[in-house]
């Protein structure tokens, strides 16, 4: 052995890898000698992968004929997401009684022409591997499939039918009805309050406009609501130039014609579309305060209950996802970071970030600081959340408003580029789940027309400066706060207090004096 390795010591590198390859079979006769450098007869030539820092497939879209688009994102597997999204959410219904998006999500995927019931849906779907659902934001609906890649032409066919030519029986309404009831009872009785606080900051920031409106549908409204009124609204907002088909995972040229097939010269239950008649208003910031009094003292009862707390969210007016300052305010948004004082984890959870290191680690009585982030087409809302003994809701509120003041100071050269490291990570971590890349290229195709591939959004984030975060937050500042405040409020300052706060050198709340505490 050692004999027979030293002697291809002695080889050339060539002669060692040209080896032929000389075995016999079974029978005695020998194998033909084939190189291994030699290619094969026969076999394609391989492709390799390549890492070039920018993605291989760019997005695809064409417009059919009737003004539908039709957006695809190529990526490997043998699943794909598609689905279809229609620019119409809960900010479209100022014309109509509020709810219709939350009824429409719920009745999503029910009985259509083609399919007797969900069951028989979820069953088509269960043949190729598929899973469907259905989500409504303030601004957009998403019809979505993910299933896999051959049977694309059932789940376009299915898609269609879903969207266009839903039965809406009465049974079905009914049943919605209640589903509806629950949704609004169970909200109420989270002990997560951010959902509800989320849509109280919201219709405080947009008194009665636009993303103001009730994502939910109101109790006095569940009965409201019924088939005719349902294919009135679909009938303005349903139409073909108010909606995309976007997948993930397959060949465009694919997509397209089975767009044509199915979307194409479809005639919707309710009848022709009607455009015309769709709310154009742009979203009118107004700023206020938003209270609900709630008992909180029994809101997770058990072996480790949560203790009674006040939650306060704080808002101010930013900008558009369409702007330029987008960026820079998704920035700030990740260097205030945030979240609950029992979050497990290191830098990559946020330690480092303000409400951490200013806000949690300084005052051991704040169970929650987090900052949010919420922008629409038209306008955007930055907040804060925080919770705390309704005893110290006070202190809490002055805590936020000076983050509020201190985020107009120079940023430190290594948070900004922590911030921005973050916020990048995030994006792309995001983007490696094939559903979330759906989500994207259909919100972005149906909001610009166009994708901005990740790599270019990257080079935007680096491209900020502390002189960007400065600018946009005294821009910030000077729109009147939103506030939502939920639990015992005794102790909560009024909102000319807090607004006298955020427009003060320090952020500090007009001092009260009282004679017997």
């Amino acid at each position: 052995m050692a004999a027979h390795m030293s002697r291809l010591r002695g080889w050339s590198r060539a002669q060692r890898f040209g080896i032929a390859v000389c075995r016999q079979y079974s029978s005695g006769s020998a194998y033909p000698s084939v190189y291994l450098s030699t290619p094969l007869p026969g076999i394609p030539k391989p492709v390799f992968a390549s890492v070039d820092g920018h993605e291989k497939y760019e997005t695809k879209i064409t417009t059919l004929e009737n003004g539908l688009k039709v957006a695809s994102q190529n990526k490997f597997g043998q699943f794909c997401t598609v689905g279809i999204l229609v620019n119409s959410g809960s900010r479209h219904e100022a014309k109509y009684p509020s709810g219709i998006a939350h009824f429409l999500e719920k009745l999503s995927f029910s009985s259509t022409a083609q399919f007797e019931s969900k069951d028989e849906i979820l069953l088509t779907l269960e043949k190729h591997g598929g899973i469907c659902d259905c989500q409504t934001s303030r601004d957009t609906t998403m019809y979505a499939v993910s299933a896999e890649v051959k049977g694309l032409d059932t789940v376009v066919n299915l898609l269609s039918d879903a969207v266009l030519q839903p039965r809406l029986l009465d049974e079905e309404i009914e049943m919605t009805r209640m589903a509806v009831r629950f949704e609004l009872e169970d909200l109420n009785m989270r002990p997560d309050p951010e959902p509800l606080l989320t849509e109280m900051i919201h219709a405080a920031a947009y008194r009665g406009n636009t993303v103001g409106l009730p994502r939910f549908c109101p109790p006095e409204n569940v009965e409201k609501i019924d088939r005719k009124l349902l294919h009135k609204y679909l009938q303005s907002y349903y139409c073909p130039q108010r909606m995309v088909l976007a997948g993930v995972g397959i060949e465009h040229e694919q997509l397209v014609q089975c767009a044509r097939k199915y979307l194409l010269n479809v005639k919707p239950v309710w009848g022709a579309s009607t455009p015309a008649n769709v709310d154009k208003s742009v979203a009118q910031y107004t700023g206020g305060i938003v209270k609900m009094v709630k008992d909180m003292s029994d809101v997770s009862l058990g072996p480790t209950p949560i203790p009674e707390l006040t939650h306060i969210m704080i808002g101010l007016e930013s900008c558009s996802f369409l702007e330029d300052d987008f960026i820079p305010f998704a920035v700030l948004n990740m260097m205030m970071g945030g979240g609950g004082s029992f979050s497990a984890g290191g830098p990559g959870k946020g330690m480092f970030t303000r409400l951490y290191l200013n806000v949690l680690n300084r005052h051991h009585w704040m169970y929650n600081a987090t900052s949010y982030h919420h922008s629409y087409e038209d306008s955007g809302l930055l907040c804060i959340h925080a919770s705390a003994d309704p005893r110290q809701v006070r202190e809490m509120v002055e805590i936020i408003t000076r983050e509020f003041i201190q985020m107009t100071g120079t940023a430190g050269e290594m948070e900004l580029e922590r911030a921005k490291t973050q916020l990048k990570s995030m994006l792309m971590m995001n983007l490696e789940s094939r559903p979330v890349i759906f989500e994207d290229v259909g919100r972005q195709v149906l909001a610009t027309g166009k994708r901005k591939l990740p790599h270019e959004l990257c080079e935007l984030i680096s491209n900020v400066t502390a002189s960007d975060i400065k600018r946009v937050t005294m821009k910030m500042l000077r729109s009147k706060p939103a506030v939502a405040a939920l639990g015992d409020l005794s102790e909560l300052p009024s909102y000319e207090d807090i607004q006298a706060a955020l427009s003060s050198k320090d952020g500090r709340l007009p001092r009260i004096y009282r004679l017997f505490r």
